[in-house]
């Protein structure tokens, strides 16, 4: 009977046991410690500080024009006669070279008209000569006292040598005319258009064709009017120009040198321009392997050469923010400067006079940076992990090591 109800009251027992177990190990347990959430470190990145001597160049940009230029236009008229095959556009001719022939025909007439009128002309001015001989030997048997200028006929004599110039004149003129039937280049040039055929009638001042000289290149170089405080000399800016284009796939650079300014400012932009020269652009006195010619019309952008200035920090123009860099100290605490920026371009802004050799400069942009901020450095990151690796493995080999040992 007794174990019956022992048997039965065990679950009891065991519940309550548990119960009171549960209760003291309750009543004997230790609250957590309590620590303060630590606000997170940022990891940047730095670049140290470099004062160097640089060019403080200015970019511009423009288009490629010939320097000198010209319309080819008729100086007599007639019927076109032969074009030259060099004739046409692209067609690239030497000083001097034949272009094209207008029909000579009439102008040797009028050259062997001439020719014929001249020979008159001295021979008459001959035979007046001689009658002049005549009359002088005729008044010496008078002694009258001194002859008169008509009677030894000077007047005569001084008509017919001015004939004689006249139709000297008309012959200068008739060759001159023959001469102008053929079109030759004026200068070493390539053909921009053309703008007669073969057969066409042409009268006095009609537009055959352009052509652009090949000796020399121009390029209008606009720029800010702050900007030509950078170069040496404003009135006489005769530097070295970078010119730079995208021809046959790949890009071709060249140099040239800034030979003057316009010396006014545009209206429309308020822009000076400034006007570079490149010599032999087509390279037809000398040319290199794999060098290509500038080509007219071709949009550059270019890089002037300017003044030289000592002690300057080049930065990557986003990590400045109105003036202001982010310098880190030793102890890794952020310090935000003012800076003297003295130009910027398109990659980099120039700085003297406000950072020391040596600085280290935040190149990592964070929100709400802010002066006495404390922070971690890239690199000394990455070795502190380092070497704690290697603590770590150091310490696992000496547990290996005396494990072995027992």
């Amino acid at each position: 009977m007794i174990k019956t109800i022992i048997r039965r009251l065990s679950p009891l027992f065991i519940i309550i046991l548990f119960g009171v177990a549960a209760a003291l190990l309750i009543s004997t347990k230790e609250a957590p410690d309590q620590k303060e959430d630590e606000a997170p470190v940022p990891i940047i990145d730095v670049a140290s500080v470099e004062q160097k001597t640089v060019s403080l160049n200015l970019p511009s940009y423009g288009v490629v024009t010939p320097k000198n230029k010209t319309q080819l236009v008729t100086e007599v008229q007639g019927r076109m006669l032969t074009i030259a095959p060099n004739f046409v556009a692209g067609g690239v001719v030497k000083k001097g070279e034949q272009l094209a022939v207008i029909e000579p025909s009439d102008y040797e007439a009028d050259l062997m008209q001439a020719q014929a009128s001249l020979a008159q002309a001295q021979a008459a001015l001959e035979e007046e000569r001689a009658r002049g001989e005549v009359a002088k030997n005729d008044w010496k048997g008078f002694d009258a006292g001194v002859p008169p200028e008509l009677g030894l006929r000077l007047p005569q004599l001084k008509k017919e040598q001015a004939n004689v110039k006249f139709q000297q004149a008309a012959l200068a003129r008739a060759q001159r005319n023959l001469e102008r039937t053929i079109i030759r280049a004026p200068f070493d040039g390539i053909i921009k258009a053309r703008n007669v055929d073969l057969g066409q009638y042409v009268t006095l001042g009609t537009n055959l064709g352009e052509l652009y000289d090949t000796r020399i290149a121009e390029i209008r170089l606009p720029l800010a009017n702050n900007d030509l405080a950078y170069l040496e000399s404003v009135d006489k800016p005769d530097t070295q120009v970078t010119l730079s284009a995208s021809l046959a796939g790949k890009t071709v650079s060249w140099t040239g040198t800034i030979v003057r300014s316009e010396g006014v400012i545009d209206a429309d932009n308020r822009m000076v321009y400034l006007v570079a020269e490149i010599k032999d652009p087509y390279l037809r006195t000398s040319r290199q392997e794999g060098q290509l010619p500038l080509k007219y019309g071709s949009f550059v952008s270019a890089v002037i050469k300017g003044r030289t200035v000592d002690g300057i920090v080049q930065l990557p123009r986003h990590i400045v923010r109105n003036n202001q860099v982010a310098v880190v100290s030793d102890d890794n605490i952020i310090e935000i400067r003012q800076v003297n920026v003295v130009r910027t371009d398109i990659d980099s802004v120039y700085i003297k006079g406000s950072l020391n050799d040596g600085e280290r400069i935040s190149l990592t942009k964070l929100n709400n940076m802010s002066s006495g901020q404390a922070v971690k450095i890239l690199g000394e990151m990455k070795l502190n992990e380092s070497n704690t690796n290697s603590d770590d493995t150091e310490a696992q080999e000496q547990q290996l090591a005396s494990a072995g040992d027992q």
